[in-house]
């Protein structure tokens, strides 16, 4: 009994090289998105802190607005200045 050769084609042998090739590549692949995905992730985070940092002073300076704005802060800055508040100086337009 003879035993016969399979030929393969040069098509199948490039099937198999790319199939090869393809499972070595890619568990590199999802190695390189996972490192991708955890350094966008890292920035993601430092700009949320940044946002947090910011609203934060934005708050801050937002009271600090209001209590320079005050009417009691204003009449101190009068008095501190020496001018006088003069309720009849004041008219008003309708």
């Amino acid at each position: 009994m003879k035993k016969k050769k399979v030929k393969i084609s040069r098509f199948e042998k490039f099937l198999y090289v790319l199939t090869i090739f393809l499972i070595m590549v890619s568990p590199l692949m999802i190695v390189f998105e996972k490192s991708t995905l955890s350094e966008v992730n890292y920035e993601v985070e430092k700009i949320k802190k940044e946002i947090s940092k910011q609203q934060k002073e934005n708050e801050s300076l937002e009271m600090k607005k209001n209590e320079l704005a005050s009417l009691e802060n204003i009449q101190r800055v009068i008095q501190d200045e020496g001018l006088v508040y003069n309720n009849d100086n004041i008219k008003n337009i309708e």
